[in-house]
């Protein structure tokens, strides 16, 4: 049932409407102060705000009125508010509808004019609703995202969808590809899209933690060992390239591989052919090699921890996953993936979108976790996810997310020389959400 908030400390006119708007089929909640109301539409649903413009006796100029409008339009900018005016607030009230108010009624109001316009602004927002959903739905079921949802990759940002369109893109060939993004972003989700994309997608796909592996037994864990090749090789075993023949060789972590190892990988990278340990029979294998790496292989190469040579038959074609605090809205729709069926109060939603994560997807996904084990029922708001909580004042409220003007961006650009990851901190937005103003803007910030 469509849910509509009044805010009024006159209990008489509380009464009024609510009666009739629950007569026309709505249901009603009402407030009689602008915290009580701003805690409202932060934790329930809200469709639409009807508000007086005064809430101390004896105050007529409108400013507690303008004051809670602000506040909930900058927890909300998309929810409808209808004004409730005297003829001294008339001014005030008419500022307000040219800064987004739906609409404004006077005292004493119209029945029928009221009802007509609440029945309008909750049909053009159930409209909105549904042509959002079916935006959403053409995007979610766009063959390029189903795939990535596939093996479990989600995402709502186009800077991850620029990714997944490269990795469809590379899957079709067979060439080496290198997976380089922080810990925890989903590297390996991009190594299983490719995998199932790939023409090879029948075909084995073995996945194995290089730098994990230990130095003297490299060599029998990538291309096997025959019986007796070492103290406990009580039989002969297949190493991960012989298992993998026909198919694709995932390669984790691959900037941690040892010197040693790293030769013997180049090897039979270069000619497709090796040696289990132990055995003088050359055998022949034909796999993709997809790698990945958190470390900073040029940065290695050049202190003589990584070969060069290995690092270009590697990195034949690069595919960068970029941490979760540069992909917008991701974060949120994670949570959603993680916490189906939960609902989040709008301050957690900041607060989630605004966090920096540092370990990105894994670190999100244990916040989840332990949401569902520690509150299972229930709104839940930023604290239940350990992040920095909010009173619900008004000037609390207001302090969540100051929109910057062009003028205040070209100024912090300034003041910290054009540094990005200063300027973000300081308006506090990710950098993906300030380079989007500054396209917005047409800002030339590198001038």
């Amino acid at each position: 049932m469509t849910k509509i908030l009044i805010v009024d400390d006159n209990t008489a006119v509380l009464e009024a409407l609510s009666l009739l708007l629950e007569i026309h089929g709505y249901h009603i909640v009402t407030a009689t102060s602008p915290q009580e109301a701003l805690q409202i539409v932060n934790y329930q649903s809200i469709a639409l705000v009807i508000q007086d413009m005064n809430f101390s006796a004896d105050t007529t100029s409108g400013e507690e009125g303008r004051a809670l409008f602000n506040d909930l339009r900058n927890l909300n900018p998309l929810l409808p508010i209808i004004l409730i005016t005297a003829w001294t607030e008339l001014e005030q009230a008419v500022s307000l509808v040219k800064a987004g108010a739906a609409d404004y009624i006077p005292k004493p109001w119209d029945d029928t004019k009221l009802v007509t316009t609440v029945n309008n602004l909750i049909a053009l927002g159930e409209a909105n609703i549904k042509n959002k959903t079916l935006q959403q739905h053409t995007q979610t079921f766009g063959s390029a995202k189903q795939a990535a949802e596939n093996v479990g990759l989600i995402y709502e940002s186009a800077t991850m969808q620029r990714v997944v369109d490269m990795a469809l893109q590379v899957a079709k060939s067979d060439v080496p590809v290198l997976i380089t993004g922080p810990n925890g972003s989903g590297k390996e989700k991009i190594a299983e899209l490719i995998q199932c994309q790939s023409p090879l997608n029948q075909a084995p796909f073995i996945k194995v933690n290089a730098g994990a592996l230990p130095q003297d037994l490299i060599e029998a864990e990538l291309f096997g060992a025959e019986a007796g090749a070492f103290t406990s090789a009580n039989k002969s075993r297949i190493g991960r390239f012989e298992a993998a023949n026909g198919g694709t060789l995932f390669l984790d972590e691959i900037g941690n591989l040892p010197l040693s190892g790293q030769i013997k990988l180049l090897r039979v990278l270069q000619t497709g052919e090796f040696e289990k340990l132990g055995s003088v029979k050359t055998q022949r294998t034909h796999v993709r090699i997809i790698s990945a790496t958190n470390a900073d292989l040029a940065n290695d190469i050049a202190q003589g921890h990584f070969r060069e040579d290995l690092f270009y038959r590697l990195n034949v074609i690069e595919i960068n996953v970029p941490p979760l605090c540069e992909r917008g809205d991701d974060a949120l729709a994670l949570v959603k993936h993680f916490l189906p069926g939960r609902e989040l109060s709008l301050t957690a939603q900041k607060a989630i979108t605004m966090h920096s994560w540092p370990g990105n997807v894994r670190e999100l996904e244990n916040a989840c976790r332990r949401v569902e084990i520690l509150h299972p029922e229930g709104v839940l708001n930023a604290q239940e996810f350990g992040l920095s909580s909010m009173e619900n004042d008004s000037e609390t409220m207001r302090a969540i997310h100051i929109e910057p003007s062009k003028e205040d961006i070209e100024t912090a650009l300034a003041t910290y020389n054009g540094v990005i990851a200063k300027v973000a901190k300081h308006f506090g937005l990710s950098r993906q959400a300030l380079y989007r103003r500054i396209e917005k803007y047409a800002i030339d910030y590198k001038s």
